[in-house]
This record gives structure tokens, C-alpha cells and sequence, in this order.
């Protein structure tokens, strides 16, 4: 027998992708989910679910929030799953076969990222492997405010079955993350007292694109390894950019 798992989800209006995300969770003991505000149906959706067990919480950040979810578990090993991802089948199999004889405190689960239900090998996205599975007493997620991580305290293993990422399905999804991630990031350069400027905000485009066309050779993903380039120069140049301007306003205040 494995050991009763808690998955946590962390929500805000994401009442066309939770019902999927849920649906594939649904051999899970328990899922907690922690919504920051959702005004759609996001909340009647996670709700309908038996073993969903919903709470409401202020958004503080993704790591933060994330934390929040872990705290409410109650299971001796917690699975993180995002509300725009899929549990395959057959993970389900392997963590089911693997837990009931773990010999590490924490499992990385390879990730496959789609792009209008395309599967994208290459790019930086795949192998994308993620610290998703560990038991609850030995880990906890970083503060950051924006590509948080599991901090684990003990050894880590590998799974081979893949956890599915359907993020985006049009050109506005690329646009949408690049301008709210962007927004994150330059809080967090802020807070860390990095340096931008222009210059640099286009010095580091640039070598975003590049490293993600050609150094992870987007190029063999065709269209979509291009927009996938431009999307992440266009994070990285807003990112700077935007902390510019926060250093601007804040001169400007008595």
C-alpha cells in the first residue's frame, strides 16, 4: 500500500482549465486547492469535486501561496500540480508503484510542455524536469514571487512518466505571461538591487532570443520555436524595462 498523497493546486479564474487538471488528480486522497480571488467559476468547479478541499487566501506570490496549500495538506507526501497541467496515466502508475517503497525524500518529474497541443522538444522545453513530488516534512517552496521551487531537505530521486503542461494555446497566452511575468520579474530585480537600463534590457533580449533559437535549438521546433524566443526576449526586455521605470518613480517621490 503507498501512502496517502495530498495534491496541491493553487487557482485564480481558471474555470477552463481546473475541471481537466482535477479530473486527472482524482486518484489523489485529497487535493487542496487555494484560490486568490477567482470571479469566474472557478470556485464552483473545484468545489463540485469530493476530495477537493478549498480555501480562499490573499495572493502573496506564488511561492508564498504555494506554501499556504502545503500547510493545509495533510498527507505524508504532496504532489504540486498547476491548473494548467495534466497527470498522465502513466504517472499515476509510477508514483503509485514507487511510493510504496520510496527511497528518496523528494521526486523530479519530467515535463512535457505543449503549444496548441503540440508537444515542443527543444527550446529549453523538454527535458523539463520539476521537484514536484516529496514529502510533506521535507519540503516547502522559495518566497520568490514568480518561478518559485521546491526547497527539499533530504535526497531526490527521478521519475521517468511526464507530467503535461498545456500553457499555451495561442499567440495572446505568449503575450499575457511575458507582460505579468515581466511585471514579477522586475519587482524581484528590484528587491535584489540589480542594475538595468535600456541598454541592458536589449542586450538581454537579444541573448534570450539567441540562446533559445539557436544554443537550445528552437529552430527544429519551427513557428512555434520562434515565437518561443521572441516570447522569452520580449519577457526579458519588458523585465527590465518595467524595473527601470519603478527606479523612475520612486526618484521621482518627495
Amino acid at each position: 500500500m503507498r501512502p496517502f498523497i495530498s495534491g496541491i493546486v493553487i487557482v485564480k479564474n481558471e474555470e477552463a482549465r481546473i475541471g481537466r487538471c482535477l479530473e486527472s488528480m482524482h486518484w489523489l486522497d485529497e487535493i487542496v486547492v487555494v484560490d486568490s480571488g477567482s470571479t469566474d467559476g472557478t470556485r464552483e468547479i473545484c468545489t463540485h469535486y469530493d476530495k477537493v478541499r478549498f480555501f480562499s487566501h490573499e495572493w502573496e506570490g506564488f511561492g508564498r501561496q504555494k506554501n499556504i496549500a502545503l500547510q493545509a495538506a495533510v498527507g505524508e507526501w504532496v504532489l504540486s500540480v498547476d491548473a494548467d497541467e495534466l497527470v498522465t496515466s502513466e504517472l499515476v502508475a509510477e508514483i503509485d508503484r514507487v511510493l510504496q517503497s520510496p527511497k528518496c525524500d523528494g521526486y523530479y518529474i519530467q515535463r512535457k510542455n505543449f503549444y496548441r497541443g503540440k508537444w515542443i522538444r527543444h527550446s529549453g522545453w523538454w527535458p523539463d524536469p520539476v521537484l514536484r513530488l516529496f514529502r510533506r516534512d521535507k519540503g516547502r517552496f522559495s518566497d520568490r514571487m514568480v518561478h518559485e521551487s521546491v526547497e527539499l531537505e533530504g535526497t531526490a530521486g527521478y521519475l521517468k512518466a511526464a507530467l503535461e503542461h498545456h500553457s499555451f494555446a495561442t499567440v495572446t497566452d505568449f503575450i499575457k505571461k511575458a507582460d505579468d511575468y515581466s511585471t514579477l520579474g522586475a519587482l524581484m530585480l528590484m528587491q535584489h538591487g540589480r542594475r538595468a537600463s535600456a541598454s541592458l534590457a536589449l542586450l538581454k533580449s537579444f541573448a534570450a532570443f539567441v540562446k533559445t533559437l539557436v544554443v537550445k535549438r528552437g529552430f527544429l521546433d519551427g513557428f512555434s520555436g520562434v515565437l518561443i524566443a521572441y516570447s522569452n526576449a520580449t519577457g526579458v526586455f519588458y523585465r527590465y524595462m518595467k524595473c527601470v521605470e519603478l527606479r523612475q518613480r520612486g526618484a521621482s517621490e518627495p
